[in-house]
């Protein structure tokens, strides 16, 4: 990262912090649940539905992350004037995140 390259952040608060971390350590439960599976030679469609619940699991946290980023980062921007550079961020971000749809 060179002296021009900025660190973006997002301040949230301490409970959303709390329930996006909670999730994402379940999440990280349910993978290891599914190597474990996979060390014990599961069946292949019991293995297959656990992805299927963490795949909706991570969704449900990008969506999360999307509305929130829309609502404030977002609207903030436009509200600063620089609303067309925010939205055309937002926009890639919908094109990469849908991707995993």
């Amino acid at each position: 990262m060179n002296n021009t390259d900025e660190i973006k952040v997002t301040h949230r608060s301490s409970k959303e912090k709390e329930q996006l971390i909670n999730r994402l350590k379940r999440i990280e439960g349910q993978v290891r649940g599914i190597q474990s599976m996979i060390e014990n030679d599961r069946y292949c469609v019991d293995i297959l539905t656990q992805i299927s619940a963490i795949n909706a699991a991570m969704n449900k946290v990008g969506l999360q992350l999307l509305e929130k980023h829309t609502q404030h980062c977002v609207a903030d921007a436009v509200k600063d004037g620089d609303g067309e550079s925010a939205i055309q961020e937002l926009m890639e971000v919908f094109k990469r995140f849908s991707k995993s749809l």
